[in-house]
């Protein structure tokens, strides 16, 4: 069989487009309708770091190597590419490629792309940290220099995205703008050598795409596509309600309470698999006073004891069962089975223990629990709020008095992120590894203090012993050698409570196969446009 794809606002908008006046010509676009709960936090190749975004981004931007739908690399704007030693890589770069608004595509637009994307201010800057510099060997070739032998290089290649020079710097937009929903210059527009441009963003209501006539490979796309529209539906009711009206073609993710009823609909596919992202609770471990206790000029969550409670007092099975339906596996660690470097061994989740976890705060000297806010987003993991909305109680059972801040995944990010310097003292956050490597999370999750590192590491957890594993792992080139390091680090961020892993969910895709004949669910949770096909 082939796969195939709202706010009241946001189904006008839908309506809008299906019953406007051009409405008979339109019959005769193939045109892609789908919903997710939030909008992407920006154009900007180079700004956030987020899931749904870069999905997007890499519909419109090229880079250098893309990922297929099996998770292989293949050439994007690069041909091919060779060790020419133990730090540097020759990259031969596709000829006759041209940006959306014709400007061709050099080798200049890559060592400036990396420029851009290395300032401290890029939350991607993650994924070429390790490069020392690019430079241009001639118009197409470059050679990419880094910093010690790097045996995931290419892996994070999926991750650096190639703007033109010429148009950011007509722009003036060198200077990459921390945080989401930034509307500067290269946030609200776009000009790269994907497969898909921008026609029209209407922030929180629509963005629409076009084929661009010009991409390089347009004759060997699998999609046939006239036009996509991305309407973010936040509302689950609303959007299960637009793609059984036939309002949309698909939608994601299904609401787990709804996944039965969609199956039973004859022209809706519920497309189900695992997704590699972890969920996860952190804590603020920097501050000398927690945010709650302003005045007391404590922080209980500098204490690893209290970290240890809170993770014996949250209940992963009723989690799994009540809120998640059994759709999530709880994990113990911040990676999940297929990302490299995965611990099988160290994949047991914190022991489910309240007596423990009292005894644990006796030790530490808060017998009688202290008040803390947890921030939570509303719209961007699979029942994130209703998560939070059941640890709260289990924290109560041991004394602590928990205040529920649960908000759009923008200002949530925004909050705990970088962008308002880490405004937070207990949050939820979830991640899967861009370069699908354990690396990634050691640097953005686990370590902070240096380029390429602690992004998203909102609570600042801190071991100088786990930040010098991984700047072995690093450069360690043998695959053992290597997962030992990897291991050795877990285990002490694991001993350290450094972070409480909740689960991984499970994806659920809701599809009109009336209208769509054929769509690729990757366990990346992301909807490349590439593999869309109508009826």
């Amino acid at each position: 069989m082939r796969y195939r794809l709202g706010l009241v606002a946001a189904v006008a908008a839908v309506a809008a487009l299906t019953l406007s006046p051009t409405q008979d010509a339109q019959a005769q676009e193939k045109v892609f309708r789908y919903a997710t709960t939030g909008d992407v936090l920006g154009l900007d190749p180079h700004s956030n770091n987020e899931g749904p975004t870069n999905t997007m981004k890499g519909n419109i931007y090229g880079l250098l190597i893309h990922r297929k739908p099996d998770l292989s690399l293949e050439p994007d704007l690069a041909v091919s590419w060779e060790n020419v030693d133990d730090v540097t890589w020759r990259f031969a770069l596709r000829e006759g490629v041209t940006f959306h608004n014709g400007n061709p595509f050099t080798a200049d637009d890559v060592v400036y792309s990396f420029e851009r994307q290395s300032q401290e201010t890029s939350d991607m800057s993650f994924a070429i940290a390790t490069i020392e510099e690019v430079r241009k060997v001639d118009d197409y070739t470059v050679e990419i220099v880094t910093n010690g032998p790097d045996p995931i290089l290419l892996l994070n290649m999926p991750n650096f995205y190639i703007m033109d020079k010429e148009w950011v710097e007509e722009n003036n937009s060198f200077e990459v703008v921390r945080g989401a929903g930034q509307t500067n210059f290269p946030n609200v527009n776009a000009n790269g050598t994907g497969p898909y441009r921008v026609v029209e963003w209407v922030q929180d209501n629509r963005l629409v795409l076009e084929p661009f006539e010009g991409y390089w490979n347009a004759d060997g796309m699998m999609s046939n596509i006239d036009r996509a529209v991305l309407t973010p539906i936040p509302n689950d009711a609303t959007r299960v309600a637009a793609l059984l009206s036939g309002e949309i073609d698909m939608m994601y993710p299904v609401p787990l309470q709804d996944i039965p009823r969609l199956q039973n609909e004859a022209d809706v596919d519920v497309l189900e698999g695992p997704e590699l992202r972890t969920i996860f609770l952190g804590f603020d471990q920097w501050r000398d006073e927690l945010l709650d206790m302003p005045g007391t000029g404590q922080n209980p969550f500098k204490d690893q004891r209290v970290r240890a409670a809170f993770a014996h007092a949250i209940d992963l099975q009723a989690i799994q069962r009540v809120v998640m339906r059994g759709a999530s596996t709880p994990t113990g660690l911040m990676v999940a089975p297929g990302i490299n470097g995965f611990v099988e061994d160290l994949n047991t989740p914190y022991e489910y223990n309240p007596d423990r976890s009292r005894e644990l705060l006796e030790e530490a000297g808060f017998a009688d629990g202290f008040p803390v806010t947890l921030d939570c987003p509303n719209d961007r993991y699979v029942n994130d709020e209703a998560i939070c909305n059941a640890v709260i109680p289990m924290l109560e059972r041991i004394g602590i008095n928990v205040s529920l801040n649960a908000q759009t995944k923008s200002l949530h990010f925004n909050k705990i992120g970088r962008a308002e310097e880490n405004n937070t003292s207990f949050f939820m956050l979830g991640w899967t590894p861009g370069s699908y490597d354990s690396l990634n999370p050691l640097m953005q999750l686990m370590t902070t203090g240096a380029p390429g590192h602690g992004d998203w590491n909102s609570g600042r957890y801190n071991n100088q012993q786990v930040m010098d594993l991984a700047e072995r792992i690093k450069t360690e080139m043998d695959p053992e050698a290597r997962q030992a390091l990897i291991t050795e680090a877990f285990q002490i961020h694991q001993d350290d409570v450094g972070h409480v892993p909740l689960h991984q969910q499970a994806l659920a895709w809701g599809v009109r196969t009336d209208t769509v004949a054929e769509i690729i669910q990757r366990p990346f949770n992301d909807v490349d446009l590439r593999y869309v096909v109508m009826q």
